[in-house]
């Protein structure tokens, strides 16, 4: 995973809302809003499904995230796409979710992650740490989404996956599928910390 820096240099036009808001933030470059969101904490924002509140709140996941920036490069013409993929979260590839794992005896669990690819680059600005260059995940599906899609579709894709793996693994099998859901859960808060 590359970070904002690989994000092309080039200015922004009022091309869309996105645009026009992050411009009167003196924000001119599509790089700059990149390093803009990165910098930004890693916490959901109150509607998990609005990429719009990003700029509002000052907060975001690699839902939002990237959902924002999708939809900034759509604005611009820029020829990014907003990927979702499967990784299996561990503390390895995803630091901090280690204890919550351990306290229910599981390797990993499986996580949806959003994330940008720009030219030969898969792009992550979601926060330091959350996959990492040094431990990308390795993705074991992917789809373009759009950036409107990174509410109900996103969760479905996802719940669907786990309910695979759940009967699949031996060790998740133990839990049924709500529970597997507070787990990840969990993790999740547990990277917000």
């Amino acid at each position: 995973m590359q970070l904002w820096q690989v994000l092309p240099r080039v200015s922004l036009q009022h091309a869309g809302d996105m645009s026009r808001r992050f411009v009167a933030q003196d924000i001119f470059t599509y790089r700059d809003a990149g390093r803009y969101v990165h910098h930004l904490p890693y916490r959901r924002n109150s509607d998990r499904a609005n990429y719009r509140l990003v700029l509002d709140e000052g907060r975001g996941t690699c839902s939002t995230k990237h959902a924002l920036l999708a939809q900034l490069a759509r604005e611009q013409g820029l020829a990014l796409t907003l990927t979702l993929g499967i990784y299996h979260m561990t503390e390895v590839n995803t630091p901090g979710v280690g204890p919550v794992l351990d306290r229910y005896g599981l390797d990993s669990i499986p996580e949806a992650h959003c994330y940008l690819r720009y030219a030969r680059h898969r792009l992550d600005v979601t926060r330091a740490g959350l996959p990492s260059a040094r431990s990308a995940p390795d993705f074991v599906t992917e789809v373009v989404i759009l950036p409107e899609q990174i509410g109900r579709f996103k969760l479905s894709w996802h719940q669907q996956f786990l309910r695979v793996w759940r009967a699949a693994d031996a060790s998740a099998r133990r839990f049924g599928f709500e529970d597997i859901w507070k787990i990840r859960e969990q993790c999740i808060a547990a990277l917000a910390r």
